[in-house]
């Protein structure tokens, strides 16, 4: 029996130093194994047979121990060394090392929780985070607002190259010294444009008017009389006849008569061979004039006939008369015309026709000039519409047009075929008269854009027509940003006011109750479109003549619209101040400009108050196209110092955006102060804090396992967080492969958190952990496996000679 349990028992050793050998290569093998844990093997006895359980003193003897034999050895434990692993420095962001207890969280095939030291971590094609087998990672991840989600574990992303982000600016910094012994604004920049012209009233068509110089009817024609009995009393008489048309306009008058003595009691004198009008004129009838030199030197109306008549009696005795002839005439030159129409009630006239003529009239015996085929208004006086005429003449020996006469309404009824004029108003009479009107009614807030009309000399230009219009308006000498209105048959001129108001950025009164009282904005003045900037020389207004884009609705390019706007007193407005710019971002991360601008509105013995106005050409308001976005006052003490603002948030709509609407930040100005050196304001904008949309481009992970992205527009966002486990036995875990473990029954519930809490150690980025295997130690253990080997060797040949002595004895 003895023999026999000695190989068994010999047996187990060799078995034991097996099992030590085999664990002891595995530690070996695994020595470049990253986060690899050394094992080492623990022996415990086995059976024993006893021979004697011993005996308790007595009074007789003194006791005796038991007797047993071992019956060899057993593996009682083969148990993991969690010592912690060299750390290393590698090139990969995603190589996370342990410092401490824990292990990473990884996702098995059936979607159970393992674990591992092992943090060679890379990314899949769905930028998961994995381990060099294949695992996912598990961790918390991110909502859209890139806030930790700490309720379910889940795989890990780092979406490079993918994810993208922008931050809405929440605050811009301003920096700067405003002068607050500057000059106060107390005037405005006004600027206006030409005169235009309300082209819908009705203009009238010279087209068919005439000029004819009229000179001496039949002057070399001489007019007999003779005397018979009449009323006519003693005198010498003379005689001039005048031709006059259906319209009642007269001729120059003939020559005068030779003289006839009438003596005695009187009696009557009859004339002969009448002048006549030309075959086809206008003149109907004959008018004839006598002068009594006895008397007066006029010739006054003795009587009339018709046209063809060549005699005329005249028996009417001095004093009985008709009018005095009116001998007056032109003197010797060129002359031209204009007409216009005119509103008998309002008074309101039109512009005038072409220019008719000229037409040159010789001086001699007093010339007159007729004008036929003159227009006739056909609208209706009491709709705003004309009925009568004007006519206006150049003077000889100036580029100036006075007025001449008018035509009324009852004459221009009167007239059978035509309206016609026969002038023969001296220069010098006319000369103190009204000059013409060339631009004709006033345009007005309610009248169509396409119906503004501009003159350029003698041409007149409809301005607009129905199509898009851009503008780009300015202040203090810097562009402003383009805006553009649509035109139709219905806009006004008051829309285009509103609208040009919107785009210069001018500041209402209305927008705050402690806004400076005056007139800002645009009105029309004597027929011309004026604005009204508010206070400061950085809100003086400019445009020019490029300012206006207009691509007609018919199709074409776009071309200028010729409108020039200057400045009535140049130089005029005051108020000290200075201007910043700043590009702040939306919601989207879209650039959206706005302009800062201060101007000295008020000065104290104690403080200065400076009015800010931002304006934005990227605002989108739900009606119009304003640019005016912020405003509010910054009160400096004696020291300089900013004491209050009465407003300091700016508002942008971004309505024809999918970006939230509208962009709210504050503009921080504790940094500004009323401190201007030499007198000269400054305003800048140090920074503000948001971004333009930008895509991941690299990433950290944090020693408290925060995975940090890094955006190409400077900005970073928690992408995740690692998340790891512990538990109360690391020793009770199942061993599965692949550097992975899984919870046993004596390992205890894992306790899971992030990094460096609760007794979890903190990770490493960039770094492994190194197998934790000493080679050294593991081949001091192998000789002793190997020796132990060889040692239960010898004993089984041992017995086995001693096996092979019993059997000779038999034999």
């Amino acid at each position: 029996m003895g023999l026999q349990s000695a190989l068994t028992t010999a047996l187990t050793g060799m078995n034991a130093a097996e099992t030590s050998i085999d664990v002891v290569g595995n530690n070996v093998a695994n020595a470049n194994t990253v986060g690899f844990k050394e094992s080492n093997v623990n022996f415990a006895t086995q059976f024993l047979q006893t021979q004697s359980i011993g005996s308790a003193p007595t009074d007789g003897r003194g006791g005796t121990n038991p007797r047993q034999v071992g019956l060899g050895v057993k593996v009682a434990e083969i148990a993991q060394d969690f010592n912690q692993g060299t750390i290393e420095i590698s090139s990969n962001p995603l190589d996370l090392a342990i410092q401490g207890d824990g292990f990473f969280i990884v996702e098995g095939s059936q979607g159970e929780q393992l674990y591992t030291r092992n943090g060679q971590f890379k990314t899949n094609a769905e930028n998961e985070i994995v381990t060099i087998t294949g695992q996912r990672v598990l961790g918390y991840g991110v909502d859209a607002d890139f806030n930790v989600q700490s309720t379910v574990l889940q795989p890990l992303q780092i979406p490079l190259g993918q994810s993208a982000v922008a931050q809405e600016t929440q605050n811009v910094i301003l920096t700067g010294g405003l002068d607050a012994e500057g000059t106060v604004g107390t005037i405005s920049e006004v600027i206006q444009s030409g005169v235009l012209i309300d082209g819908s009233k009705e203009v009238p068509d010279s087209s068919s008017s005439t000029l004819t110089a009229l000179t001496l009817p039949l002057e070399s024609t001489t007019i007999a009389s003779s005397a018979t009995p009449g009323a006519v009393t003693p005198g010498t008489y003379s005689y001039r006849v005048t031709f006059v048309d259906n319209d009642g306009n007269e001729s120059p008058a003939s020559n005068v008569t030779a003289s006839l003595v009438v003596a005695g009691a009187g009696g009557s004198i009859d004339l002969t061979n009448i002048p006549q009008p030309s075959g086809g004129s206008e003149f109907s009838t004959i008018n004839v004039y006598r002068n009594n030199s006895a008397v007066n030197t006029d010739y006054e109306l003795a009587g009339t006939v018709a046209a063809g008549t060549t005699t005329f009696s005249d028996g009417s005795a001095d004093g009985s008369l008709g009018t005095t002839l009116d001998n007056t005439g032109l003197d010797s030159g060129a002359y031209s015309y204009y007409v216009t129409y005119y509103n008998s009630v309002s008074g309101e006239e039109s512009r005038p026709t072409a220019r008719i003529g000229p037409v040159t009239a010789d001086g001699t015996n007093a010339p007159r000039i007729r004008l036929d085929n003159l227009p006739e208004p056909s609208t209706d006086p009491t709709t705003g519409g004309y009925d009568g005429v004007r006519i206006y003449r150049k003077l000889r020996n100036s580029e100036s047009f006075h007025f001449v006469d008018s035509i009324t309404p009852a004459e221009i009824a009167a007239a059978s075929s035509g309206v016609s004029y026969i002038d023969n108003t001296p220069d010098a009479v006319i000369a103190a008269n009204a000059e013409v009107d060339l631009e004709g009614p006033d345009i007005s807030f309610g009248l169509p854009l396409v119906d503004v009309v501009s003159r350029q000399g003698s041409t007149y230009t409809n301005l607009f027509e129905e199509g898009e219009l851009a503008f780009t308006g300015g202040k203090a000498d810097r562009s402003l940003a383009t805006r553009n209105l649509t035109i139709t048959s219905t806009t006004t001129v008051q829309d285009l006011i509103s609208f040009m108001e919107d785009s210069l950025g001018i500041v209402k009164t209305a927008l705050e109750d402690s806004f400076p009282a005056g007139n800002y904005g645009g009105t029309i003045s004597d027929s011309r479109i004026q604005f009204t900037s508010n206070l400061g020389v950085e809100n003086a207004l400019s445009i020019d003549l490029s300012a206006f884009q207009l691509t007609p609705a018919s199709g074409g390019v776009a071309d200028s619209v010729p409108i020039q706007f200057n400045s009535t007193v140049p130089g005029q407005s005051n108020g000290s101040g200075d201007s910043a710019d700043v590009i702040v971002y939306d919601s989207l991360g879209s650039p959206i400009r706005v302009r800062v601008t201060t101007v000295l509105e008020e000065r104290s013995g104690t403080s200065a108050k400076f009015r800010w106005v931002a304006t934005s050409p990227d605002n989108q308001p739900e009606l119009g196209v304003g640019t005016v976005v912020g405003t509010g006052v910054i009160t400096t003490d004696g020291n300089g110092d900013v004491t209050a603002v009465s407003n300091n948030r700016v508002a942008v709509d971004r309505r024809d955006s999918p970006a939230a609407s509208p962009l709210e930040f504050e503009l921080d100005f504790s940094q500004v102060n009323g401190l201007a050196q030499d007198g000269n304001d400054s305003l800048n904008v140090s920074r503000q804090d948001g971004f333009p949309a930008g895509t991941l481009t690299s990433f950290s992970i944090t020693e408290s396992g925060s995975i940090e992205g890094v955006y190409s527009n400077g900005s970073s966002r928690t992408l995740g967080q690692v998340l790891m486990a512990r538990f109360a036995n690391n020793n009770g875990l199942e061993q599965i492969g692949d550097n992975l473990f899984a919870a046993g029954v004596n390992s205890g519930l894992p306790i899971q958190d992030v990094p460096s809490s609760q007794g979890i150690g903190s990770i490493t980025s960039g770094a492994v952990e190194l197998s934790n295997s000493d080679i050294g130690q593991n081949l001091i253990e192998l000789i002793l496996a190997s020796t132990q080997y060889r040692g239960g060797a010898r004993v089984i040949t041992a017995v086995q000679e001693l096996l092979d002595e019993l059997l000779a004895i038999s034999r």
